[in-house]
């Protein structure tokens, strides 16, 4: 289940390719979405976090984004010159 997650989630993967060793593209969604609503990964994320944590594996990096992005003047809703 894990490695058919893998590999789904790599540029242009497609569930209806998904190879046979890995089972059915239909039976892995479901599996992979019932885990995300109940929680499941969030428990397998946090988990390994915490050991590699504990281990002093992780370096922790805090990193703030001030990015402002604006959208052109047309993208904007601008007046349109010469119409009314």
């Amino acid at each position: 289940m894990i490695d058919a997650t893998a590999w789904k989630y790599q540029p242009g993967a497609q569930w209806r390719r998904l190879p046979p060793e890995y089972g059915s593209w239909k039976g892995v969604y479901t599996r992979l979405r019932n885990w995300a609503i109940d929680g499941t990964w969030q428990k397998v994320f946090t988990a390994l976090v915490s050991r590699a944590d504990a281990g002093g594996e992780l370096e922790w990096v805090l990193t703030v984004d001030s990015t402002i992005v604006r959208a052109h003047q047309h993208a904007a809703g601008a007046a349109k010159r010469g119409r009314e």
